[in-house]
């Protein structure tokens, strides 16, 4: 049987070049009920980039064990932070996306956002690109800091999607940008006003999203990536020896991640004589579960029961002027 490519009807050779430009991040879960929460589960724990391991041995593990009881779990962490516009992380990608347009209102340029899980998909956002005669593709999965688990998952989708083109787009893909100096100074500028506002705390915790420490000692740069970020970002905010320090949260299963582990400290720190902390989370360019309902719900409540006495967040980029990595 033939293989049929995706044409574009009207296509004319000599077209002018036009860029199309693809915002990619993890998903979110079409409702916060727990139908909604297995299906999108099911696909993001399905992926091989997230968990590496036999097929056959996993499947029954997912689909017997962990669906039915992280499903109606999750589902209630997500409620504590949707709103009526929806899930946080898609209202946020959504204002990143409409900047974005705005900016670049005037180039020939078409952007759109899509998501490794969920809707907006991967695949639909690259043939709305495709659609609109873009000839050349950037890719800029919104993960600061490269991880097989994030942005090698969104090259995989971005590849099996494109392999059925007739014509193969002129393709960037920018594989992690924290070593851009805009960003860290970005970043510093987020925590010197937070200061600004709020005081400066004794202790300024840059909070991470974990991976396995298997995937470190397999070669993935993602460990060195966030303590390269939180040097810099440090340095460019004045915070000197002894005032920051990095952990990683969002630990899944009993494997050893890696460390510290952000809820782990929220407890130690109050033992230690600190009190009075701020966390900011740079891997995520936009807030979400993982920093509104995690950070700011299950480690302040940590940290404030161990004798924790003043915890402040300070808020992901999300579409703050000069956020953007482009």
């Amino acid at each position: 049987m033939s293989k049929t490519y995706l044409g574009r009807p009207g296509h004319r050779h000599g077209e002018p070049r036009r860029v199309g430009v693809l915002l990619a991040n993890l998903g979110t879960p079409a409702r916060p009920d727990a139908p909604a929460l297995r299906a999108y589960l099911r696909q993001f724990l399905s992926d091989p980039r997230v968990i590496e391991t036999t097929r056959w041995l996993w499947w029954p593990i997912l689909n017997l064990v962990i669906l039915p009881f992280r499903a109606p779990k999750s589902a209630a962490a997500y409620r504590e932070v949707w709103s009526e516009a929806g899930s946080p992380l898609l209202v946020n990608c959504n204002k990143q996306l409409e900047a974005l347009r705005q900016e670049f209102a005037a180039a020939p340029y078409a952007i759109e956002l899509g998501m490794s899980y969920g809707e907006p998909s991967i695949p639909s956002a690259l043939r709305r690109l495709h659609a609109s005669g873009c000839n050349h593709l950037l890719v800029l999965p919104l993960y600061p800091q490269y991880a097989a688990s994030t942005v090698g998952s969104v090259f995989d989708a971005v590849a099996a999607e494109i392999c059925r083109w007739r014509q193969v787009p002129q393709l960037r893909f920018i594989a992690g940008y924290s070593q851009r100096a805009a960003y860290a100074e970005t970043l510093a500028g987020s925590i010197r006003a937070h200061h600004a506002e709020h005081g400066k705390p004794q202790l300024t915790v840059f909070s991470f999203h974990g991976i396995q420490l298997a995937a470190l000692t397999a070669g993935d740069p993602y460990h060195c990536e966030c303590h390269r970020t939180a040097r810099a970002a440090a340095a460019a905010a004045g915070l000197g020896d002894g005032e920051w320090m990095v952990a990683f949260q969002s630990r899944f299963g009993r494997e050893p991640w890696l460390q510290p582990y952000a809820i782990e400290l929220m407890a130690q720190l109050p033992g230690q004589g600190i009190t009075d902390i701020q966390v900011v989370c740079p891997a995520f360019s936009s807030d979400c579960l993982e920093t509104l309902e995690e950070i700011v719900g299950e480690n302040q409540e940590e940290f404030k029961r161990h004798g924790g006495e003043h915890f402040s967040y300070i808020p992901a980029l999300n579409d703050s002027p000069a956020s953007s990595p482009t």
